[in-house]
């Protein structure tokens, strides 16, 4: 197919294709044509095609309506600070297990005791210096002796003693870091009904098969199957699947002893003065296992202390005559 000639929309048209009436109009025309700047290159017309389809929206957007994600530090706290608790969380140990009976209903509900041992705020992570606001807890105690000298310096310079077990918790903000550097934490942080969230290493089992790790139903019991009754069955194809075993698979193998989160625990007991809490159900771990509680992420926060001091007046308040014969009158 030949080229197709330029069209040149500036330009006027031949005298003899003009009409008549047209004609006497020629000489203001080109007076006015010659004011008018025009480009040194002639436009050229390009032909394409048009799409119909609608613009693809950017795979990074969480949702198509809405723009890309950010890849800030900033933007990243930002997107998680809907799902990060305000305060700090505490180490504990679980204790065991028992029943408590409801005095309404007369229902019992399996517990769990989780008692805490010497909590100490033993430093702050803040956005400036970390990159995230968090509390670093210490709990328990430990000689001189047995502690490494970064650590020693460590507490030291908050002014505590060694501590056994440190863990962080994360906070939402500045205002989680109330509590200040080298003050203790006791049971009453937490308040009886509400909801909290549990981590805690489960026990190791050991090395266990498919039926025990994974809950597999195992070959059928009869019919012809012959020493096969427990078996996970095959693992993999053959030459279709590249005769190997696929990643991922659910085989034999260790079963424990990693981390687990228990969510939406309810307080039934809070006892400050031996530093006993109370929750509904299990809690991974066998008898000793060190416990990080922290306020449930899946409830509405907990109106609880932001700091000791709010603790300490919360306190004193039902130490008063007033707060006493309140409190009776609530128990009554």
């Amino acid at each position: 197919m030949p080229p197709k000639a330029p069209l040149h929309w500036g330009l006027l048209p031949p005298a003899f294709l003009l009409p008549s009436s047209t004609r006497s109009l020629l000489p203001l025309l080109q007076q006015n044509a010659a004011q008018i700047s025009r480009p040194s290159v002639p436009y050229t017309s390009v032909r394409s095609i048009k799409s119909t389809n609608t613009p693809r929206p950017d795979r990074f957007a969480h949702k198509p309506s809405k723009p890309a994600l950010n890849s800030t530090s900033t933007a990243a706290l930002e997107r998680k600070a809907h799902s990060t608790p305000l305060r700090t969380g505490l180490i504990a140990l679980k204790r065991g297990m028992t029943g408590m009976y409801d005095p309404a209903t007369g229902k019992r509900t399996a517990c769990t005791v989780l008692q805490l041992d010497r909590n100490v705020v033993v430093a702050h992570k803040t956005r400036a210096k970390n990159g995230y606001f968090a509390v670093q807890i210490g709990a328990g105690q430990r000689e001189a002796r047995n502690v490494t000298k970064p650590m020693l310096g460590h507490f030291a310079a908050a002014q505590v003693s060694p501590k056994r077990w440190v863990a962080e918790f994360k906070v939402k903000d500045e205002a989680g870091l109330s509590v200040r550097v080298g003050e203790s934490v006791g049971a009453n942080w937490f308040t009886q009904g509400q909801w909290v969230d549990v981590w805690a290493i489960s026990r190791g089992m050991g090395f266990a098969g498919g039926m025990k790790r994974h809950g597999f139903s195992g070959q059928p019991a009869s019919h012809g199957q012959s020493l096969m009754h427990r078996g996970m069955g095959s693992a993999g194809g053959s030459q279709g699947s590249g005769s190997r075993v696929l990643p991922g698979k659910r085989m034999a193998g260790n079963m424990g002893n990693e981390s687990v989160t228990v969510k939406n625990l309810k307080i039934l007991q809070v006892d400050e003065e031996n530093g006993i809490v109370v929750v509904t159900g299990a809690v991974p771990g066998p008898k000793n296992q060190v416990i990080k509680l922290q306020d449930a992420l899946g409830k509405p926060w907990p109106k609880g202390p932001m700091s000791v001091a709010e603790l300490q007046s919360a306190v004193g308040a039902l130490e008063t005559p007033s707060g006493t014969e309140a409190a009776a009158s609530a128990v009554a």
